[in-house]
This record gives structure tokens, sequence and C-alpha cells, in this order.
């Protein structure tokens, strides 16, 4: 399997701490472990897999879907505006 990161998520991780990066790095380990460990969307967004998670004291939301063998990640980010930003992503 592998994981293969959108434009979006490569922007958004590189202002994270080497810390962030870590505990993020940890987050993505459970997913490839079990695919089905985020909740999926419906709607719209059906087939988009959401990951939450803690790091330090903020909650981020991490999306996700497979394509085939391998695993993309899409967006990540804290949850004020998440869905809107995520579903016009995913329509350009």
């Amino acid at each position: 399997m592998r994981i293969i990161q959108s434009r979006s998520f490569e922007k958004k991780t590189k202002r994270f701490t080497r810390q962030e990066k870590k505990s993020l790095d940890d987050q993505v380990r459970k997913i490839a472990d079990d695919p089905k460990h985020g909740q999926e969307k419906k709607g719209d967004l059906r087939g988009v897999f959401v990951h939450k998670f803690k790091i330090e004291t903020v909650q981020y939301l991490l999306a996700y879907r497979f394509t085939g063998e391998d695993l993309e990640l899409i967006m990540i980010g804290p949850h004020e505006n998440y869905y809107r930003d995520l579903k016009s992503y995913l329509d350009k």
C-alpha cells in the first residue's frame, strides 16, 4: 500500500512542528493498519473517510480515501469550515 498526499495536505503539514508531524505520522500509521479506522461520510462526500484526533489541545480532522490499493491523504485541518472546504476541494 502506497500513501499519497494531496497538494492541500502537503501545504498544511509544512507548517507543523517536528513534534506535531511525529504525532500525525502515528495517526497515519493507525489508518494504514486499520483502513476503516475513520468514519465514512455520506452524500456528496461518499467514499471519503474522516479520522478525528488531537495534537496537544487542538482537534484535527484528517480526510482520506482509497484509490485502488493506495491510501490518499486528502486534507487536514481544524473543524471550523472543514467540511465546506473539503467539499469544494473535491469538486475541483
